[in-house]
């Protein structure tokens, strides 16, 4: 999705639109123009797409092809933990807004880039195959996993592919993933851990439309709530491995109870609302109050049953040590992956795709190589800082929810209890997980 964004908002933009862009993807759907039904259940792989995303994919044109299938925009979250201590809600009429975000298929956004490319004059083509080789101009060959190797001529980085053909590129954008084979041809080393968790997506049904965004954390991990359009919601339940497969495996009414069992009172009790007038530690602050420091907490929709198959994945965090060199740059999951809880790893992506046609447009302007090192730089410069701060966040949160101890449970209770009555506060953890790249705390 994230390649395709980048391919998009190049064939969109009146600096970039004249380059000639080739798109290598094994996925067989791009050549063969797939299409979606709407009156099929809906996929269990989702994105939860922030307003940033949104702008973006409706300055490309993007957006009104998402708006031709399936998706469910949210104006309110709740998020609480298992010790009832406390709860945070959050509401887009808080920083004057219509929406908090908006939960879509990845096929939907995938297909919306792929025909908004396909309404555009742009010089493209589709190479259904995969990478053997790369060979960088003035650097000794990159030997491909097969032992093949090749030479480079001129000043253009050399592409092998599969099926014997072979290209030359000014600049190659290695947006394919975690296990990114561009990132590994070009030898470029990543850190990172992985979690001792894993997460369980799915597709489930509610006897009533849902409208909220739910997150609850639990001892072993978050599970999300997501709404998806009609009575449909999205699951994201991250546990430690051992449950992922027990409950992966577990009969579909038995999962279903599980589910229920985790978004309301299991493991602990729900949180009380609390009143925002005397008495609350946080009431001398009623005249900033924000329209969700009134709302109580609410029990989330129940589950009636499972409308997907299941699937499970391992949690990491990997960050690569360099985006850039000449010639070759790296964006979405193959420079960057994180933690689901928040949702935030797609848009981080599309801020990437974003970030460097911007780029590459300010190269073009100017007349510069778009391959080369010092224009790549200042993408990586700017979405490095900008990832590394989101990583670090996520991160935090996904350690301080592991940790089971009352002293850390009273200190998360006033974290949530400090979001749901201190407006300001509040007002910045929206606007940052919205796409401002201002810090909530420090600005």
């Amino acid at each position: 999705m994230v390649g395709m964004a980048l391919a998009c908002s190049l064939a969109t933009m009146p600096l970039t639109k004249q380059l000639s862009v080739a798109i290598i993807d094994s996925n067989p759907a791009l050549i063969n123009n797939f299409y979606i039904k709407k009156e099929d259940p809906p996929d269990p792989r989702v994105s939860t797409v922030t307003p940033a995303t949104i702008s973006f994919f409706k300055d490309m044109g993007a957006w009104e092809f998402v708006q031709q299938n399936r998706h469910a925009y949210f104006d309110k979250m709740q998020v609480w933990d298992y010790t009832g201590l406390g709860y945070t809600r959050y509401n887009a009429r808080d920083v004057d807004a219509d929406v908090l975000g908006c939960v879509v298929e990845n096929k939907v956004l995938h297909k919306s880039l792929l025909s908004c490319i396909q309404n555009t004059d742009f010089q493209k083509t589709i190479h259904s195959s995969r990478l053997s080789s790369i060979t960088f101009p003035a650097m000794s060959s990159v030997t491909s996993s097969s032992g093949t190797s090749s030479s480079a001529s001129g000043s253009s980085a050399k592409l092998e592919l599969d099926n014997g053909n072979s290209m030359y590129a000014k600049l190659v954008v290695g947006a394919d993933g975690s296990k990114s084979s561009v990132r590994e041809l070009a030898r470029i080393q990543t850190t990172g851990w992985k979690y001792s968790q894993s997460a369980i997506i799915c597709t489930v049904e509610h006897a009533v439309e849902n409208f909220c965004a739910w997150q609850r954390f639990l001892p072993n991990g978050p599970i999300a709530l997501l709404p998806i359009g009609e009575k449909f919601s999205n699951i994201v339940w991250s546990m430690n491995p051992k449950e992922a497969v027990d409950r992966s495996s577990m009969s579909e009414d038995d999962f279903v109870q599980a589910v229920n069992h985790a978004l309301d009172d299991g493991y602990g009790p729900q949180p009380r609302s609390k009143s925002f007038e005397g008495g609350n530690v946080f009431s001398w602050l009623k005249a900033d109050s924000t329209s969700s420091t009134h709302e109580g907490f609410e029990v989330p929709p129940k589950v009636t049953k499972l409308a997907s198959h299941r699937m499970a994945f391992p949690l990491s965090l990997m960050h690569a040590n360099s985006y850039a060199s000449k010639r070759l740059v790296l964006i979405g999951d193959a420079a960057h992956t994180v933690h689901p809880l928040a949702g935030q790893g797609v848009n981080m992506g599309f801020a990437d795709a974003l970030c460097l046609s911007k780029v590459i447009a300010e190269g073009v302007a100017v007349g510069s190589d778009i391959g080369e090192i010092t224009l790549l730089q200042r993408y990586e410069s700017e979405r490095k800082a900008a990832n590394i701060t989101m990583m670090a966040i996520l991160d935090g949160f996904q350690k301080a929810y592991s940790i089971d101890f009352m002293p850390i449970n009273v200190l998360r209770a006033l974290a949530f209890n400090g979001a749901q009555y201190i407006s300001p506060l509040k007002r910045k953890i929206i606007s940052y997980a919205s796409g401002n790249q201002m810090l909530p705390l420090f600005t």
